[in-house]
């Protein structure tokens, strides 16, 4: 299935996430967008009112089996109402050169459909406007390849996740289970 023109501005009614993990409100979150893999571009706002598990991840890591999990994820809980966001990032020299050649990886090694950005960076200076607002939100950034952050359909930042999670694991679907449109 090839992505094209995705919404995904993270919605409205963002939160942060006190010491103790707690949402406060805020007045209206900000949008983003990311290119997409295939030129096109990924705007949030599409995803309103869905929980979005977004990834960082690395075609050369050797977490990348853990593409996989998280087509897996998309296969079984997207009709659900899940959102499963790659973004390929080049931060820690372990992505191919190009997004063709990164979507042909992906496609032909792991079978993903699922949505995926351009290659992004995701830490430092130079991260994705999203990636600086969880960091803001939450302390969050990602140390490696095959982060994971978890958003509800509020645009709160759930729970953030390292590379040694599996994308199927427990404790990712124990969170985003309860945030599934009519759960």
């Amino acid at each position: 299935m090839k992505l094209k023109t995705m919404a995904l501005a993270l919605f409205t009614g963002f939160g942060t996430l006190g010491a103790a993990g707690n949402a406060t409100a805020q007045a209206e979150a900000p949008s983003f967008t990311f290119a997409s893999i295939e030129g096109d571009t990924i705007d949030t706002a599409a995803f309103r009112g869905q929980p979005v598990l977004v990834v960082n991840t690395a075609s050369l890591c050797g977490f990348a089996p853990q593409l996989e999990g998280l087509q897996k994820l998309h296969e079984d809980y997207g009709p659900k109402g899940l959102v499963v966001l790659a973004v390929p990032s080049d931060d820690f020299a372990q992505e191919l050169d190009s997004a063709k050649e990164v979507s042909e990886f992906c496609t032909l090694t792991y079978g993903i459909t699922l949505p995926m950005t351009d290659i992004t960076p995701v830490t430092g200076e130079n991260a994705h406007p999203f990636y600086k607002w969880v960091k803001e939100q939450t302390g969050f950034a990602p140390r490696w390849n095959f982060n994971k952050v978890l958003i509800d359909g509020a645009g709160n930042v759930v729970e953030t996740w390292g590379s040694f999670t599996k994308p199927g694991s427990g404790a990712i679907r124990r969170a985003f289970e309860p945030l599934l449109p009519g759960a």
